[in-house]
């Protein structure tokens, strides 16, 4: 009978990790999709500026025309643009890593719970005079129960710490742009 119990809680476990690892596909494919849109549509954009831009180029008939095309307004706009796009892919990032911390997090609970039940179930069935094993046992069991919240706790800081990168990841790239425009402003200021 114990024998039974054991494998048919260990279908359900494996039946549990295959739906877990579906959803969690299905997540990295939403993600991805919607990244590829993200994309999509940023690269539709930018090359409708570049075709304005060379047919603005293209009717330069002289110097002053094209000081107007060099103005800070055009990298400025550029910078907002670039900051749109990456708020989206950072939103499109949050929004599939907080999915997955709450699959991971579900997961957690769902082994433990799952666990701690079967433990049960095969305590109840011991034998008679193992009540000191059983003791020890539900003592070491216990204990080891902590290291759920352990477990919850060290992927709690590896998503936290995924987000900081992501933010710190964009920061840099903004920075970097920004910091290309304001110089080429400057320089053209300067000139």
């Amino acid at each position: 009978m114990f024998q039974t119990q054991l494998n048919d809680q260990i279908a359900q476990a494996q039946a549990k990790a295959v739906e877990t690892a579906k959803h969690l596909a299905q997540v990295a494919v939403e993600s991805a999709q919607e990244l590829a849109e993200i994309n999509q549509a940023a690269a539709k954009d930018a090359l409708a500026a570049a075709q304005d831009t060379s047919s603005q180029l293209l009717a330069i008939k002289d110097p002053q025309q094209l000081a107007k095309l060099a103005q800070p307004e055009a990298a400025q706009e550029a910078a907002k643009y670039a900051a749109a796009y990456q708020a989206k892919v950072n939103q499109v990032v949050r929004n599939g890593n907080k999915e997955v911390a709450q699959v991971v997090d579900a997961s957690i609970d769902d082994a433990r719970a799952d666990l701690v039940k079967f433990v049960k179930e095969a305590t109840k069935t011991a034998p008679a005079g193992a009540e000191a094993f059983v003791s020890a046992f539900q003592t070491a069991f216990d204990a080891s129960l902590q290291q759920f919240d352990q477990v919850r706790a060290t992927a709690t800081d590896a998503f936290a710490n995924f987000e900081k990168s992501v933010d710190a990841a964009l920061a840099n790239i903004q920075g970097q742009y920004a910091g290309k425009s304001s110089k080429k402003s400057a320089a053209k200021l300067a000139a």
